[in-house]
């Protein structure tokens, strides 16, 4: 992906991903959470930093407010990247971008690289890389958790569907169209941050939230 790019481009591609990971960083929930008086998200349900958790506080606004400041980051950076970008070089910038903010809301360095899972970071980045792409998976993940009652499995079905759309619109291929690669990895990290999840999911012990959530 990266063999033909000129140096400029590969010092703006490292530039564009330090700061797409500094923007997933940004732990809304917890940053909410702490000026409404609702306590230290951390130490809340599952200690998670994501809408989900903060749904938990009571707050049904805050985790409204967090789910869609998530969403923002994601898609704010992978804009930015596109803005500041050469038209021959957005491709591979952009979708290094987009796994640079859903790494950074993982593993944020502000919070001692203990984040969230990436859901909402990493729907709001896939949006903006490919809005088809995106639209397709923010339908599933409300799909499947209306349909079940479960977030965890709207947000997996989502990451599930998402590489495939993406593959099924572009080439798999690092040199002529890095897009499918970064949804996968973007997927790959996303799930294997549901691993507890998917593991009560098979075992029916993974909670149902309200109808009205998600």
């Amino acid at each position: 992906m990266t063999e033909n790019l000129p140096t400029y481009a590969l010092w703006l591609m490292a530039a564009m991903a330090f700061l797409g990971y500094c923007l997933g960083s940004v732990p809304f929930g917890l940053i909410l959470t702490n000026l409404a008086g609702a306590g230290d998200l951390r130490k809340i349900g599952s200690g998670n930093i994501g809408a989900t958790n903060v749904l938990r506080t009571g707050r049904k606004d805050l985790a409204a407010a967090t789910l869609a400041l998530d969403a923002a980051k994601g898609f704010l950076a992978v804009v930015i990247a596109w803005i500041m970008t050469p038209p021959d070089f957005a491709a591979p910038i952009t979708a290094v971008t987009a796994l640079a903010v859903v790494f950074g809301h993982c593993f944020p360095i502000f919070l001692g690289f203990r984040g969230g899972k990436g859901v909402a970071t990493g729907l709001g980045a896939l949006l903006a890389l490919s809005p088809l792409t995106g639209l397709v998976g923010c339908a599933a993940w409300l799909g499947f958790a209306k349909l079940t009652r479960i977030s965890s499995a709207g947000a997996i079905a989502a990451f599930v569907i998402m590489p495939v759309v993406m593959l099924a619109l572009h080439d798999f291929s690092f040199q002529t169209s890095p897009k499918p690669m970064a949804t996968l990895l973007i997927s790959v990290l996303v799930l294997a941050r549901h691993h507890a999840n998917i593991g009560r999911l098979l075992n029916g012990t993974e909670p149902r939230v309200e109808r009205k959530v998600k």
